[in-house]
């Protein structure tokens, strides 16, 4: 099952309002990406719909942390034992990592790749095997984290040469807020934008919000819908998506670093990220350390990240919500048993 927050209405209205819909997909970031545009004028559309596509392509290129780009080279030389100088993009990248790393305890963290790789979460496709035993405690022996990098300026180094950089986690909701910039810098102000369940929204659509769906973690079909304001961003993390299956049990890709294993007490979590400089940054960052955070602590992981509106399906499928997302959200159907949270 693809990992995406389904965009309900976006097409469907395309034919019945009266401003022109300009819409258009691609295969970014190892997920489906949509961006969504309503403008008066179709071809100033599809102009900002390319732009926005040429960055994301860009940002791809640049920062792939298993195929050769700056951050594979940055990679190489940390397990030389080199320095290597970056881009002055790149440095602040890296920084804006460790602080959001560390306001979440570290729980997530850009700084695991080689733990990432041990359990095969960096090809395409997943290999229903366990990691090797004794590079596992050999990397648990090192414990490498973001946190072991040394910035100056544009200069790069670590402080130990197991780690290894993957901003996978992290560059959905980087490319969300650049997306949103790019559009209004073209005159843009009402659009819609995902990628692969971070959604934003721009405006409106004629007036009416836009509406999109929390994808059910064991269902096809949406959980619930919400109606997005105007730069408020939406995104999920999930065990459904990149995962494999061993032994009846079910490994994803959502890895706690303090025991170097699969998350398994939880299916999902949602956030919602009130408009701001950073929302989209924020929607991408935030879901995953109050995933890995578990039922005793995702609650202080979400006040620690700043989260007010968070939703959470634990391994039962019973579901957690903050009272301030429940009262903003529509559920579909009968929904699991619900605990809303003061």
């Amino acid at each position: 099952m693809r990992h995406f927050l389904i965009l309900l209405l976006a097409l469907a209205v395309a034919g019945c309002g009266k401003t022109p819909l300009q819409e258009q997909q691609a295969f970014v970031f190892g997920t489906r990406v949509e961006v969504i545009v309503v403008d008066p004028d179709p071809e100033q559309g599809r102009k900002a719909i390319a732009a926005v596509l040429r960055e994301f392509d860009r940002m791809h290129r640049a920062y792939h942390a298993w195929q050769p780009s700056e951050l594979t080279a940055v990679n190489d030389a940390i397990a030389a034992g080199r320095t290597q100088t970056v881009t002055t993009e790149l440095a602040e990248f890296m920084r804006e990592a460790q602080a959001l790393s560390a306001r979440g305890d570290h729980l997530f963290d850009p700084g695991i790749g080689a733990l990432i790789k041990l359990w095969g979460f960096h090809a395409e496709e997943f290999v229903a095997r366990l990691p090797d035993p004794q590079a596992l405690a050999a990397w648990q022996r090192q414990q490498p984290s973001v946190a072991d990098l040394v910035i100056d300026g544009t200069t790069v180094s670590s402080r130990k040469r197991a780690l290894a950089l993957d901003f996978g986690g992290y560059l959905k909701g980087v490319a969300l807020d650049r997306a949103a910039a790019i559009l209004r810098s073209q005159g843009i102000n009402n659009a819609l934008i995902n990628i692969g369940g971070n959604v934003m929204a721009l405006g409106s659509k004629d007036g009416r919000k836009w509406r999109v769906g929390i994808q059910h973690p064991r269902q096809p079909g949406p959980l619930a819908t919400v109606m997005l304001d105007d730069g408020e961003a939406i995104g999920t993390s999930g065990d459904y998506q990149r995962y494999f299956e061993l032994d009846g049990r079910r490994y994803s890709h959502l890895i706690d670093p303090r025991s170097a294993r699969p998350v398994d007490h939880t299916q999902a979590v949602t956030v919602l990220i009130p408009a701001g400089a950073q929302a989209g940054t924020l929607s991408d960052a935030s879901s995953k350390p109050i995933f890995i955070a578990g039922p005793d602590g995702w609650r202080e992981m979400a006040r620690k990240m700043g989260s007010e509106l968070v939703l959470r399906v634990d391994r039962d499928q019973r579901i957690e919500v903050t009272a301030a997302l429940h009262k903003r959200l529509e559920y579909i159907g009968q929904p699991p048993a619900i605990t809303v949270i003061p």
